[in-house]
């Protein structure tokens, strides 16, 4: 994303980031083989073992928060996230630098992969960060859901918040998109991707998490997402087809 003013650096949980740099995707488990039983008649064919079960691959669509910036390879939070959940979820980081959601509109395609499950999309803090309207980050957001709806593929959003140095008008259209999607698509919300990194009483972000850009969650911080999203994403996993109609 370039370079940020440092203006935001203390500012309430709406603050935040972007920039990246890509991370390869886990690996899956392999199945045990199957022992034949004792009792087998000699010269009867063993019973091939059962087919290994492929794990569920979810592309984690994002900027410099989901890539890791600044951090060593593995501890960005989608890195944590498959540690957590294990050989049941295969994640593929797909941060990258700078990217707003036009960005991320533009390389849905060849970023989430024919071998894809689902997605996560945790774009929309380079909007915020540049200014840019909260509509057309709606708009690009929408179409990102719609592609991968298109392919039937699961949806799960991560939502930012507006810094209050936007103004209360920005910042009221910027955090309310988020919540509005999520009811319009039915698709599972995880309200603000800083979240774990807050104060007890949720009003700013930790500055013991973030690294000495201002900007980035340190390794402990990108923990604390990773955590934080692989037990909701476990419980949403189950229960993703929300009990509700898409809007028009």
């Amino acid at each position: 994303m370039g370079k940020h003013r440092h203006v935001f650096v203390s500012l309430a949980l709406g603050a935040l980031l972007a920039a990246c740099s890509p991370a390869g995707p886990a690996q899956q488990d392999t199945a045990a083989k199957t022992q034949a039983p004792r009792h087998q008649a000699a010269g009867a064919t063993s019973p091939a073992p059962p087919p290994a079960a492929r794990a569920y691959t979810l592309v984690m669509l994002g900027d410099s928060l989901t890539a890791g910036l600044g951090l060593a390879p593995g501890e960005a939070f989608p890195q944590v996230v498959q540690h957590d959940l294990g050989g049941r979820v295969r994640i593929i980081n797909a941060g990258v630098s700078g990217d707003t959601t036009k960005a991320g509109l533009d390389r849905f395609d060849w970023s989430v992969g024919p071998d894809a499950d689902g997605v996560l999309i945790a774009l929309g803090a380079n909007d915020m960060l540049n200014g840019l309207d909260p509509a057309q980050t709606r708009a690009n957001l929408a179409a990102m859901i719609e592609k991968a709806r298109a392919r039937g593929l699961d949806v799960y959003l991560a939502g930012m918040r507006a810094s209050p140095n936007l103004g209360p008008d920005y910042a009221r259209a910027f955090d309310a998109l988020y919540p509005a999607l999520a009811k319009r698509y039915c698709v599972p919300l995880f309200p603000f991707l800083l979240q774990p990194l807050a104060t007890e009483d949720g009003t700013r972000i930790r500055q013991a998490l973030i690294q000495p850009d201002g900007l980035h969650p340190t390794a402990q911080g990108a923990a604390l997402i990773g955590h934080a999203l692989a037990d909701w994403l476990g419980k949403m996993r189950e229960t993703h087809h929300l009990p509700c109609t898409p809007k028009a």
